[in-house]
């Protein structure tokens, strides 16, 4: 797996390539590999998909639980945690492989976990083999609607940023294919897991609750926040590692500063409007500092205000996993004026929002 982006069909792989007007001179090589990969696997996907249309429900029986949150607000913390509890989750192979896990999946999923990286690139948190994964990698393999194209494809940058955050300049067939591929995915992953509840962690839903919970009646929502000036220096560090990882085209002309600043507000703003119209008990929130204190306890919170089952039972599974992450040191980054500047400038309203006190260069 080259690239992320191996894991697509031949439709998605082409329509993006075509609609980016390829890629750099440099990334031509890469970009073979990439479409070895996909029309290698073609005839399997073939297969699955008519697999899937015998014996895959058209709705899940169960409503998924969501965990959402600005990227670098501790989502990925909860969610590790909660996947050992009694859920079915996005496995590795799940993202790499979204067209083909279920029949060739099991196959693939040997060399799958000798190319996993032993932690993630921004954060150095551990990637195993079960550990769960965001959803966007793989809805980025299945339609362009996907954040991570913007990354793929930084010539179109914000377009992509824009699109595949708000859905701007998407028309209805765009979504509603985004929608298709996203319960397309997810009754895979239920079927594959027996039929569990499904638990997932995406930032980029963070601006979709109601979109969700109009697909998903009867979804919960796990809003993860954290202080501000925190998100933005982790963002910084997040598109620096990422984006020489995963671009096929140039992405020096990228204000990364510029579309962390804009972003945030927005996505806040839209949380916030989407939540309200939620009924009771199907969403709540929680604070970084509280699950980095003490996270058995602000699990549990999460538990008991949208009525799920099973905490007691899962409890000593969750200590297991804490335990083995004792030695884990997270980011540690300097907090230079021009950046505190810069937040006090574009985030006040959200700051205030928040509850989180203003800080001073």
């Amino acid at each position: 797996m080259k690239h992320p982006l191996s894991g697509a069909d031949p439709a998605t792989f082409l329509k993006a390539l075509l609609g980016n007007r390829g890629v750099a001179k440099g990334q031509a090589l890469r970009t073979a590999a990439i479409a070895g990969a996909v029309l290698g696997r073609t005839p399997f996907t073939l297969a699955e998909r008519l697999y899937c249309a015998a014996r895959l429900p058209v709705d899940l029986e169960q409503p998924p639980i969501f965990i959402v949150g600005h990227w670098r607000s501790g989502t990925t913390h909860l969610y590790n945690i909660m996947a050992k509890g009694d859920f079915a989750y996005v496995p590795p192979v799940a993202t790499g492989l979204p067209w083909d896990l279920l029949l060739i999946g099991g196959l693939f999923r040997p060399l799958l976990e000798k190319a996993l990286p032993k932690s993630r690139a921004i954060d150095n948190v551990p990637v195993t083999p079960d550990a769960p994964q965001e959803d966007e990698i793989a809805i980025a393999n299945m339609t362009v609607q996907s954040f991570y194209h913007a990354l793929y494809f930084p010539e179109r940058f914000e377009r992509h940023l824009r699109a595949g955050l708000f859905f701007e300049g998407v028309d209805q067939a765009g979504v509603a294919e985004w929608e298709r591929q996203v319960r397309h995915l997810y009754a895979k992953l239920v079927h594959d897991q027996g039929g569990r509840r499904l638990l997932i962690k995406n930032p980029v839903y963070t601006g979709r609750v109601a979109q969700l919970a109009r697909m998903f009646p009867g979804a919960r929502f796990v809003n993860m926040v954290r202080d501000p000036y925190d998100i933005f220096v982790s963002m910084r560090n997040f598109y620096v590692k990422l984006l020489p990882e995963l671009a096929l085209q140039g992405y020096a002309h990228v204000d990364v500063d510029e579309a962390v600043l804009s972003v945030f507000p927005e996505l806040m703003q839209r949380l916030r409007q989407d939540a309200v119209e939620l009924p009771a008990g199907h969403f709540v929130e929680l604070r970084y500092e509280e699950l980095d204190t003490d996270p058995l306890a602000t699990v549990q919170r999460a538990y008991d205000a949208l009525g799920l089952q099973g905490f007691e039972t899962s409890v000593e599974s969750f200590r297991t996993y804490l335990g083995g992450i004792k030695s884990y040191r997270k980011n540690d980054f300097a907090m230079p004026a021009e950046v505190i500047e810069k937040v006090n400038a574009r985030w006040a309203d959200e700051i205030e929002a928040l509850g989180y006190p203003v800080r001073e260069t």
